[in-house]
């Protein structure tokens, strides 16, 4: 009586086909493949460092013309 036969989820599977539709259930499946696989990807990525910091630092330059007076103007540098 705990386990279902093959009849049993047949008419479950038919249910639920006939509540949401071929088409919500397809769009449900597709959208949870893609957040199982972005989460692999954001945990296999949280481990390693990105790639896109792997080249040499940027350098970032101001175009103003006039300063702000609570602006303190300092160089960057990258540790060694």
């Amino acid at each position: 009586m705990g386990t279902f036969s093959i009849w049993h989820w047949l008419i479950v599977l038919l249910v639920v086909v006939l509540i949401f539709g071929t088409k919500k259930l397809k769009n449900m499946g597709s959208d949870l493949g893609a957040a199982v696989k972005g989460f692999k990807d954001g945990v296999k990525g949280g481990m390693d460092a990105p790639e896109e910091s792997a080249g040499a630092p940027q350098q970032v330059t101001s175009t103003q013309k006039k300063a702000d007076p609570n602006t303190v103007d300092v160089e960057a540098r990258t540790k060694s």
